[in-house]
């Protein structure tokens, strides 16, 4: 089973509050017949649509192949929190990398938050971008834990724009009885992601990169040059970047032995109106310690975005909405009665470590992926530095590229078993406080 077909309707956005509120593109046609590129780009995501854009502007010739509709995968479905930093924390990777790399692993994800700023800026993308990330704790530890990093950030890497919050001012921001305290990151913004997807995608088409939807690639044959084949067409290109991230399926082994889908869920409420102060009293995202993480935010129109829940097979469950409500009334118990007007999933995806795997799995085949929910700013900047490096400016790719990412263990049969045994340790964990 595919992930590309196995939850959604063949060329159809989800029906999301994203796709409700986004002016979306007319259909590109599919491809036909043979086409020649210096760059061929396999998926329409944050960092198939960067890559495009970026070479594009430097004066390649690009084709883009998107299986489904542009940012119809997580690119389109995702929480929209633009995060500072890697997945990781600095402490973790200075303990894994050394203090040179980690340090150059932050400046990195610096760069990748203002480089999706600048695209919006300078593309005048509409995507309601707004400052502030919260991460909001559960325990007086946490709450210390989180206090300390933030010094951390500021003495060692010059970050000065994390406020400290004590379960008075954490409640005065986010009124749920179930937060002992946290940081707000106002260097840290979130956003509309499906808008700033397709915000990418005319900046794309616009700069002259020959885009197909419904161009579900097959087979690609290294060589120089190297060739994608779709079902009604085939891109002979110098250089192709795989950007397929949770839907790549059997189109890699080498990544795919690295990199795993898991599923994840949001529901957005109706308009809370003046009631929404009770949800949060500032314009600013919310994640939380939980290791299966709820995140949330205010839309533009006062509903409530909640996401939480993750499944590790193919199919979505049945039941979105209930999946999502238990997480949520855990944070917010007063919103039983609350309408809920849209249910999704999205299918992202993780590596072992939580970094990003970036890799030359060709003589000139590049591929950047599972952002580990960590990917508006991740995989918009891994587009930029593969298309950097299809241009011989390496340095970025190198480092990203040195960051540990093993083989799940088990191969393809073994995998989502053993992942499902540990989240349900993590859970269990997470329930009895530990």
């Amino acid at each position: 089973m595919n992930l590309l077909h196995a939850n959604d309707r063949p060329g159809e956005y989800p029906q999301s509050w994203y796709a409700a509120t986004a002016e979306t593109l007319p259909p590109f046609a599919p491809l036909k017949g043979e086409q020649r590129a210096d760059v061929c780009v396999v998926g329409g995501g944050f960092t198939g649509l960067s890559a495009a854009l970026h070479l594009a502007e430097a004066g390649l010739d690009v084709v883009l192949l998107e299986a489904q509709r542009l940012g119809f995968g997580a690119s389109g479905r995702n929480g929209g929190q633009l995060g500072s930093g890697q997945r990781q924390d600095q402490h973790t990777l200075e303990k894994m990398l050394g203090d040179a790399d980690a340090a150059r692993c932050w400046d990195l994800a610096e760069d990748a938050k203002d480089l999706v700023k600048s695209l919006i800026s300078r593309h005048n993308i509409d995507c309601y971008l707004k400052p502030g990330v919260a991460h909001a704790c559960f325990t007086r530890a946490e709450m210390t834990e989180e206090h300390d990093y933030a010094s951390h950030l500021r003495d060692r890497y010059g970050y000065d724009q994390i406020e400290t919050l004590d379960r008075d001012a954490f409640h005065a921001l986010c009124p749920s009885p179930a937060y002992h305290g946290g940081i707000l990151d106002m260097g840290a913004a979130h956003l509309h992601p499906l808008r700033y997807a397709l915000g990418l995608a005319r900046a794309a088409r616009d700069a002259g990169v020959r885009i197909h939807e419904r161009a579900e690639v097959h087979h690609i044959a290294e060589g120089q040059p190297a060739t994608v084949q779709t079902a009604q067409g085939r891109v002979t290109a110098d250089h192709v970047i795989l950007a397929c991230n949770g839907y790549l399926g059997g189109l890699n082994r080498q990544v795919a032995a690295r990199v795993m889908p898991i599923n994840n869920f949001i529901l957005a409420t109706e308009p809370l109106g003046d009631e929404a102060a009770r949800v949060l009293t500032r314009d600013v995202a919310v994640a939380d310690t939980k290791f299966v993480v709820n995140y949330f935010r205010l839309s533009h129109d006062k509903r409530l975005l909640f996401g939480g829940g993750e499944s590790y097979g193919y199919r979505f469950p049945r039941d979105i909405r209930a999946t999502v409500m238990k997480p949520m009334l855990e944070i917010y118990p007063h919103l039983r009665d609350v309408r809920v007007d849209y249910t999704w999933g999205g299918t992202l995806a993780i590596t072992m470590k939580r970094l990003p795997y970036l890799a030359r799995i060709g003589p000139n085949m590049l591929t950047a992926s599972g952002y580990s929910g960590h990917g508006v700013g991740s995989a918009t900047h891994c587009g930029r530095l593969m298309a950097e490096a299809v241009r011989g400016e390496a340095s970025g790719f190198d480092t990203m590229a040195r960051l540990p990412t093993p083989r799940f263990p088990g191969g393809g049969a073994l995998r989502s078993p053993l992942l499902v045994l540990a989240m349900s340790w993590y859970a269990m964990r997470d329930r009895l406080g530990l």
